[in-house]
């Protein structure tokens, strides 16, 4: 059974970054959809591969802390 988190940086009312961790074949996963300063469209980055989910699910938790030191709402 495959597993997948989702989690979202927002600043104001706006969604500035998406990181979503899945299993897949080679480990687990993690991808970016990050908005640019002055972007109206996301970037995509990614797939980070990682050898384990805590690993990955503990990279998520690390970049979203970041996101919270910046000022952002996580959800």
């Amino acid at each position: 059974m495959s597993a997948e988190l989702i989690r979202r940086a927002v600043q104001g009312d706006r969604v500035i970054a998406t990181l979503r961790c899945y299993d897949d074949p080679a480990g687990t996963s993690v991808e970016a959809e990050v908005l640019p300063p002055g972007a109206t469209e996301p970037v995509r980055r990614g797939p980070y591969r990682f050898a384990s989910a805590h690993e990955a699910f503990r990279f998520v938790q690390e970049a979203m802390l970041a996101f919270e030191y910046l000022g952002c709402t996580i959800g």
